[in-house]
């Protein structure tokens, strides 16, 4: 059972959609840029925690991909000059400094005939100091973990076998309704649930080196 948002999230297949076409975007403008192999999975496994705090700090859905990229695009920028300092803190905390403060430039960006009516404005923004990270950051941080390790691991398996796993685990029905659903075997159904339980949990483990 998915636990209930604070906030409305849109269909999962258009966000998606919008997500494939602002990381495009992205990579486009950073086609000068070293290894863009590493900066497109850095998009993929980040983009849905910036966003999502984005939304839930007020901005509108445009806004909220404008601090996706322009967040991203600061971490490049920084990342020649060391980027990110591990002696300083942790890799999360850091993220989260760099994606408050696009938040703010949005705001700053307002005006009041661009800002909806019923929206916080520049002079009035929502609480995004540090006393806030435990209430936003730390729960979308651990909901994007999880997202960005099964979409991982769905990349690494067959179709069928991610999708047994799927019912199995994620969805939570029981073996025989995934066998007769699916109609595979007993064997199928554990090896499935073996091997990609297993491997969504050495991805949750490696990102979670990042909460360091």
């Amino acid at each position: 059972m998915q636990e209930e948002l604070p906030w409305k999230q849109p269909d999962d297949g258009e966000l998606e959609k919008y997500a494939d076409r602002t990381r495009r975007s992205l990579i486009a403008r950073l086609h000068d840029w070293q290894d863009q192999r590493s900066w497109d999975e850095f998009y993929r496994t980040y983009w849905r925690l910036i966003y999502s705090v984005a939304i839930q700090a007020g901005l509108r859905d445009d806004e909220a991909w404008d601090t996706v990229q322009e967040t991203i695009l600061t971490i490049a920028k920084q990342s020649r000059n060391g980027g990110y300092d591990p002696q300083k803190g942790s890799f999360k905390k850091w993220l989260w400094h760099i994606t408050i403060w696009r938040i703010k430039d949005r705001f700053k960006l307002r005006t009041p005939e661009t800002a909806p009516a019923d929206s916080v404005d520049a002079d009035n923004q929502p609480d995004l100091t540090e006393e806030s990270f435990e209430q936003v950051w730390e729960k979308e941080w651990q909901r994007n973990l999880i997202k960005a390790a099964t979409e991982r691991v769905k990349m690494q398996v067959k179709p069928k076998q991610f999708q047994i796993f799927d019912y199995c685990v994620l969805r939570g029905m029981s073996t025989v309704e995934v066998r007769r659903k699916l109609g595979v075997s007993l064997a199928q159904v554990y090896l499935a649930r073996h091997r990609v339980g297993a491997l969504l949990r050495k991805e949750i483990e490696e990102l979670r080196k990042n909460e360091r």
